[in-house]
């Protein structure tokens, strides 16, 4: 969503109302004109400015908790642009019709806020201290979890400020602020309690002033009759740039103990010139001091014995925001204790085998097959112990090859590495031969999804974008799955997805793309593609075709794909040239992604590489 508005001519970026007014009035004020710019107040939000018979008007485009935007009162839309469509072609509460853009000036781009300018380095480096993770995990983090890391990072990000003095008392502030330089407009902000309100303490004419800042039911921080803001640094920045009630504008922050301290300049206007930004970007040298502050949110574990918990659609685990003891925030699979490798610890030396002595199983059935059976297990590692799956071969026959597949199957997982695949931590030869790995303890994706009916399309297209980057991995290390699909994707938590089930993959030569099968097996047929069929090929293509019946899987939250339909008559409705409708309730982007991967020629399927970027762009646009 970014991206698509700040390549809009008439989007300006982070600019205030006042600027907005004066590119307006340049460019003539006539009835409709109209410019976009991001909202001051609510985070993810736009602000509209409009002119009519020589007046600004400006209204806020708030982006609603299911991810649409509506201006107070009106209709919802998935996008700002068609709330302007909208208003195009009826005033709906508008002054008047929208009937021109007003666009940027030549070579002009949309002003980024002091916030934005920043969030890169902020989001880097609290994935770094909170979670201790370095290399291809730090990036596979950022990439899955930016929308929630963006919103997490902002509602935090006051605790770098240098106006930010913590939970200090009334009178502590007074005498911080009348110490050193007392110049007007000289301010610090302060927690005044666990619930998550504050007192923005203000010096004029050698005087303090204590303005109270209350946290409403809506997470809304505001000054009594003052506007509504999302987070402390876009109230200081608006108060920054005018007084709008208060007795002054603020100027100086007043320093605190730990050193920082920086400028807060009202930003001049000049005609014909973006304003500068705002000198919050002083605070650039002192945003480590949040990352050690913001890891008190800490990695909160979820506790076993709550994993099976997910009634509704929201995550079941919570981390608290350090000030704001009752906003909740929504966990991340970097929560969870199985995101890094069970041997990310050096002190953990990986070996290929498990010492029965270390694992202790545990009563009940995780699942079972033509293989034997999944039990829930504890594995005391040196330092540790971590809950496992352990996968047990029952080979009454002492048949073999059925050793010999399941022995394949750990060759092949042992080589893997990724947050996003189910890893494996060893063989364990004992009364019967066992897989060790980690456990997944939601269970398949098609299951969860089945009773978990209200789970939302973003819910959704986060878990799909997780299974691509995980097969994004895949095609990168030249292996193929061949048996993708969603009851083979195992869920640690709603939000947290892994690939599992290696029992057919197999690892392609480098000088091939392929790998072909001496015959046809008792293969999954409604998941693959025509030349696995006819030709017994395999590729990282063919798992794409895969990928899309696993999407369609998950967007009809857990039905049979081809249902009531036996191979043959799949095979014969492929070649045809026909594919499955699209899911009830499926957004259309996705279901044209699904349709793109359901692509009949092998070279013109899209490769993971760029199914896995297309699908971050639309979850990134519907998580903003």
């Amino acid at each position: 969503m970014a991206d698509a508005v700040n390549a809009l001519p008439f989007f300006y970026g982070n600019i205030a109302r006042e600027e907005a007014e004066d590119y307006l009035r340049q460019a003539g004020m006539s009835n409709g004109l109209y410019l976009l710019r991001q909202s001051r107040n609510y985070l993810g939000g736009f602000a509209l400015s409009v002119a009519n018979a020589k007046h600004c008007y400006h209204y806020t485009i708030e982006k609603k908790p299911n991810e649409t935007y509506a201006i107070a009162g009106g209709k919802s839309y998935r996008s700002p642009v068609d709330v302007i469509d909208h208003h195009s072609q009826e005033t709906d509460g508008l002054v008047c019709l929208l009937k021109k853009p007003c666009n940027r000036p030549k070579n002009m781009q949309p002003k980024v806020g002091p916030f934005e300018d920043l969030k890169e380095k902020l989001i880097r480096e609290y994935v770094k201290q909170t979670w201790n993770l370095r290399g291809a995990a730090l990036e596979q983090a950022i990439i899955s979890q930016r929308p929630q890391l963006e919103k997490l990072i902002a509602t935090t990000a006051h605790e770098s400020m240098p106006w930010f003095h913590g939970a200090i008392s009334r009178e502590e502030s007074a005498a911080r602020l009348q110490s050193g330089s007392r110049n007007n407009g000289k301010f610090l902000i302060r927690q005044r309690n666990e619930n998550g309100s504050y007192a923005l303490c203000l010096l004029h004419e050698g005087e303090v002033i204590h303005y109270r800042i209350d946290r409403d039911r809506k997470d809304k921080l505001s000054i009594p009759d003052g506007k509504q803001f999302d987070t402390l640094w876009q109230l200081v920045e608006h108060y920054s740039y005018k007084p709008d009630g208060l007795l002054r504008v603020l100027t100086e922050p007043s320093p605190r103990q730990d050193g920082h301290a920086g400028l807060i300049g009202r930003p001049s206007l000049p005609a014909n010139h973006p304003a500068p930004g705002n000198s919050l970007h002083h605070v650039a040298d002192g945003i480590f001091s949040m990352i050690k502050d913001a890891a008190r949110i800490g990695r909160k574990k979820p506790s076993r014995g709550s994993q099976h918990s997910t009634t509704d659609s929201s995550n079941p685990y919570e981390t608290r925001v350090p000030g704001n003891q009752a906003a909740s925030k929504e966990a991340m699979p970097m929560d969870t204790e199985v995101y890094e490798s069970p041997y990310a610890d050096p002190d953990e030396l990986r070996s290929s085998t498990v010492d029965r002595k270390q694992l202790f199983l545990e009563d009940g059935e995780l699942g079972s097959g033509n293989f034997g059976t999944v039990m829930k297990g504890i594995y005391k590692m040196r330092k540790s112990e971590k809950p496992v799956a352990v996968k047990i071969l029952k080979n009454d026959d002492n048949n073999p090859s059925v050793r010999e597949e399941m022995l394949r199957e750990a060759s092949v997982m042992q080589q893997l590495d990724n947050p996003y695949i189910v890893r494996m931590i060893g063989i364990c030869e004992a009364e019967n031969l066992m897989l060790v790995m980690e456990l997944a303890d939601l269970g398949p994706l098609n299951k969860f999804l089945q009773k978990n009916k209200h789970a939302s399309t973003k819910n959704i297209t986060e878990l799909v974008h997780q299974v691509s980057m995980g097969m994004k991995y895949l095609e990168e290390h030249n292996f193929v799955h061949r048996d993708l699909a969603a009851r083979n994707v195992l869920l640690v938590t709603q939000h947290y997805a892994k690939i599992s089930d290696f029992g057919l993959s197999k690892a392609i030569a480098e000088e091939h793309n392929y790998y072909k099968a001496k015959g046809h097996g008792k293969w999954p047929v409604k998941w693959y593609a025509p030349e696995c069929i006819n030709y017994f090929k395999f590729s990282s293509k063919s798992d794409v075709w895969s990928f899309g019946v696993l999407m369609w899987e998950a967007f009809s939250y857990g039905q049979k794909p081809y249902k009531g339909m036996k191979g043959n008559d799949v095979m014969q409705m492929l070649e045809g040239g026909r594919r499955m409708e699209a899911p009830v309730g499926c957004p259309q982007e996705m279901y044209e992604m699904m349709l793109s991967c359901w692509t009949y020629k092998v070279d013109e399927r899209p490769s993971f590489a760029v199914v896995e970027p297309r699908l971050r762009e639309y979850y990134y646009d519907i998580s903003h």
